[in-house]
């Protein structure tokens, strides 16, 4: 039985510009850096990120960016850090889509490799919940 998602790889061009993304926004906590050690395809690094295994590994960026995403949750109540923390990196915001209100607020940037992240305030349960009414 699936017990839940062990980690998360994200492929990149530059090690120390993607630290420098998920460290800034995430306070992801550096805890491996294969260094010229590879015992994997490439260089990597893994961080957690409120316990959540995230590695980057070095390799070409994605060609073109897509609607595929990981959300990261956060309270209402951090949204707004979160938005100025993006914002002080520079990163790349997509305009947000449509959204019926209950489902929370997001933000959706792209990283230097054309990854989309989001910070999303909602819940599954609350948008079941709208979509059912």
């Amino acid at each position: 039985m699936i017990q839940g998602i062990s980690h998360i790889t994200f492929i990149v061009k530059d090690l120390k510009k993607a630290t420098k993304f998920f460290k800034t926004i995430f306070d992801a906590k550096e805890v491996y850096s294969s260094g010229d050690n590879t015992y994997s395809l490439s260089k990597e690094k893994f961080f957690l990120i409120n316990g959540m295994w995230i590695a980057i590994m070095k390799g070409d960026s994605l060609k073109e960016k897509t609607y595929n995403h990981i959300a990261f949750k956060v309270s209402p109540e951090v949204f707004k850090k979160y938005v100025e923390k993006v914002q002080k990196l520079g990163v790349e915001i997509k305009n947000p889509r449509g959204r019926v209100i209950v489902e929370g607020n997001s933000l959706y940037f792209y990283d230097y490799d054309n990854h989309l992240f989001e910070i999303h305030t909602g819940t599954l349960e609350e948008r079941l919940k709208k979509y059912k009414s």
